[in-house]
Formats: structure tokens, sequence, C-alpha cells
């Protein structure tokens, strides 16, 4: 096929199918190309007998914690049925001495405790007053305070038990983060953008919903990889087994280190920048069974967090996140691991991670073994950003450079770890891409060979 093309984009996760999408909207004609079967990329969801298996562990704050999203949503229509994106009662628990404790990350846990004696509730409170009136943004985390410690510095004068059983089993938890070597700052303005959990939402089709809903309006090749970006004189190339591809620019929504993988000729400060991003290796397991289980003491909610598991830091219960995860009288679970565990279980077997996650998981749901009818284990060497000190310093430099003709989108464009991060990095790979191309001459023509 030949046709103008002024724009490729290489990923259909959410930052890619974002930027192709408001790209489009703006006028310029768009392919997006993904190496995988399917769209969604870390929000991808499987479909299997009957069951919805998200791969990550995709959540919905407002929309004052999530405005890229939700304007996107809302644009997609995808709120105009109410119980589409309907609301995770409880949302989050604390484990902690044999049962879950809930309405960790609410006002009302201060009240009800969440597994946290009285001084550390208060000092909770201070904490999270502290950080409501620092000068944090979650899209530009090198401005503004704490860019000098790491998450680590930040809790360590906290109460131990805040420290212990829920903000570091957050950070490790939900994002694979060694404490010492994240900073603060993105940490620190993600929690407090994110507000109370008792916001959060999910999709009821899947956590792919919002990549579908996107690449059913726009030109998206799968099982299409990208294997170099090369810049020449009429255009970028993109060399791919599929055939080669020529446009008039190139947006790499891929991690940081993929993205320097396909783009050699990288150099400068997006070099520094893209060097300096490291990735957390993330590990989850998903647990087909034959009843719904729940750790015990859990009430109403879904993910509890694993304080004191060498190898686990969460449980999720996907039939509690939303009744169509799983077949009626039937069960989901994940079982997401801790940073040594992502580490220690990086190359192993599936039958081995399924057997050591589940041996973990046994003193929060007695007899979870022999209800397992079947595992799936999902395995992301780039997680999710792991921000260090050496990726705030580059940032800016990063963010000033000018327009060009291969540009990037991800959530580790703002090192923030969520797809908030990653459908509002669209807005600026759009802007820039639409500028180089306004001082560039006329679209090129596809060329595939």
């Amino acid at each position: 096929m030949t046709g103008p093309i002024d724009v490729a984009v290489v990923g259909a996760g959410p930052a890619g199918l974002a930027t192709a999408h408001a790209l489009t909207a703006a006028g310029r004609s768009v392919r997006v190309l993904e190496s995988a079967e399917a769209v969604g990329g870390r929000m991808r969801t499987l479909r299997v007998d009957g069951h919805l298996v998200d791969t990550g562990a995709e959540m919905i704050p407002s929309a004052n914690a999530y405005p890229a999203t939700w304007r996107l949503i809302r644009e997609l229509g995808l709120d105009a049925d109410p119980s589409a994106i309907p609301r995770v009662r409880g949302a989050l628990s604390v484990w902690w001495a044999g049962r879950a404790r809930r309405n960790a990350g609410r006002p009302l846990g201060l009240l009800t405790g969440m597994g946290l004696s009285p001084a550390a509730r208060l000092d909770l409170a201070r904490l999270l007053g502290r950080l409501g009136g620092a000068d944090l943004d979650p899209e530009h985390p090198e401005r503004g305070d704490l860019t000098d410690v790491s998450v680590a510095d930040l809790l360590e004068s906290a109460h131990p038990q805040v420290r212990e059983r829920l903000l570091g089993p957050l950070a490790s938890g939900f994002f694979g983060w060694p404490l010492e070597r994240a900073a603060a700052a993105p940490f620190a303005a993600h929690l407090v953008a994110s507000g109370s959990t008792a916001h959060w939402r999910t999709y009821r089709d899947g956590m792919d919903t919002l990549p579908r809903a996107l690449a059913d309006r726009l030109d998206v090749r799968t099982d299409h990889p990208v294997t170099r970006v090369v810049e020449e004189e009429d255009g970028v190339r993109l060399e791919s087994p599929r055939g080669d591809l020529t446009a008039g620019a190139v947006v790499l929504a891929v991690p940081a280190p993929v993205a320097m993988e396909l783009y050699p000729g990288i150099g400068g400060v997006e070099r520094a920048y893209l060097e300096a991003c490291e990735y957390a290796p993330m590990l989850r397991l998903s647990l087909f069974l034959d009843t719904p289980m729940a750790p015990r003491g859990r009430g109403r909610g879904f993910a509890v967090l694993v304080s004191d598991d060498p190898l686990l830091s969460v449980v999720t219960v996907d039939h509690d996140k939303h009744p169509g995860r799983a077949p009626r009288g039937r069960g989901l679970l994940s079982l997401v691991a801790s940073p040594r565990g992502a580490r220690e279980l990086a190359e192993a077997p599936d039958h081995e991670v399924a057997r050591r996650l589940t041996e973990s998981a046994e003193r929060l749901l007695p007899g979870l073994g022999g209800h397992v009818r079947g595992a799936v284990a999902h395995r992301f060497r780039h997680g999710l950003p792991l921000p260090g000190p050496k990726a705030l310093a580059a940032r800016a430099a990063f963010v000033a450079r000018p327009p060009a003709a291969v540009d990037y989108a991800g959530d580790w464009i703002s090192l923030r770890p969520c797809s908030e991060g990653a459908v509002a990095s669209a807005t600026t790979a759009t802007e820039r891409v639409t500028a180089f191309l306004a001082a560039a001459r006329e679209p090129i023509r596809i060329e595939e060979t």
C-alpha cells in the first residue's frame, strides 16, 4: 500500500495510541506499528476461559488526579455507560497480624486503623499534609521539593509502621521500586495527585478498554516489529521484517532502553536522559480458581499490600475488582512479586513461579493451592520507570530540546509510574511533532519493500 503519511508511531500501548489519536485529530496521517499480536502494551487484557486477565494493575483515580486519561475517556464516549467504569469499593487493604486491614489510603482509614497504631496514623496524617503543601508536580518531578532525596530518605523519619506497613510496601509493591534507589519527588507527587483510594475506578471490560477503543479509530498494524530507525534526507526510515516504511516523523512510544536500541543515532541531551532512565522489572501471576477466595479479614476491596514476605508484595482479588473478571462461581487472583521476588523468579519457568508465589500467599488464603486450576505469569523486563537522581538531573535539558524528526512518548517522559503519565505524554509528543512537520517540507509517501 502507498499513500501520504506524516507520522509513524512505534508501540500500541496507551502512550502510542493516545499520541496517534491526537495527531490524527490534528489532521496528520498516522500509522501505528506494534510488535505484539494485540494492542495495550502493559495495559493489555487476556481473555482466557471466560476470565478477563489484566496483565498489569490498572486503576483510575478521579479526573483531578488523571486529567489526561479522563479527557480521553470522555472524548471517546467511554463514560456514556455509567457501569463501564465502575468504582472499586474499599480498593486497598494492608496485611498485618494475620488479617487484611481495610480502608488503606482513605481518610476513613485514619479512624478505623488500617493496621496502624494511633501514633502511626497521626504521623501519616502529618506526612500527607506536609507533602500536600510541598511544591510537587507529577509531570515535572525535576522541579520543586524533594529532588535530592530517595523514597527511603523520605520515609526514614516517618513512624516505622507507616514506613514498613503502608508507604514502603506501596512503593515496592505497586511500582516495583527498591526504596533506596527511587527518587522521592515522583512518588510523593503521584501519591498526592492520586488522592483517596475511595475514588479509584476500573474498566468493566478489562484494562485494555481504552487502548482498544483508540485502536478501533486508528490505522494500527499488529505483529509488525520495528528493528531499527534511521534518519535520512527524505524522512525517517523504519526497518522491519514485515517491510520497511518511511515517514516524515516518528514517535517511539516504547520504554527508554528499547528506544535506544531502535534508534542508534540518538545523541546529545536525548541520549543523556534516556541512558539515565532506569526501569523496575515486574512479575505478576494470575491464578484461576475453582471457587472465589479472598484474604482473611479483607472486607470489601480487592488489593492487599503484603509487607512481611520476601517474595510477595500485593495480592489482588480480581473477581472483587469487578465480578466480570471470572465466571460465576469461580475466582481470579493476581499475585505481584516483590522487587526481590521479581529478580529471583525472572528466569524461572512458569510452574516454579506459580509454586513459590502460591506458597507465599497460602497464609493469606489458607488452602489456596488446592483451588488453583491454572496460572499465567506476566513478566515485564521494563515494568515501570525507576526514577533516580541522574534522570531527574537530565530531564530539564531533555524537555527543552528542539523538535526533531524522532520523538518519544511514554510514562518515562515524566518519570510517572502510571498510565496517566503515558497518556499525558501524548500531548507533548503531538506538539513537538506538529512543530517539526510544520517546519519541514510536504509529507512524503510510504515506501514499503
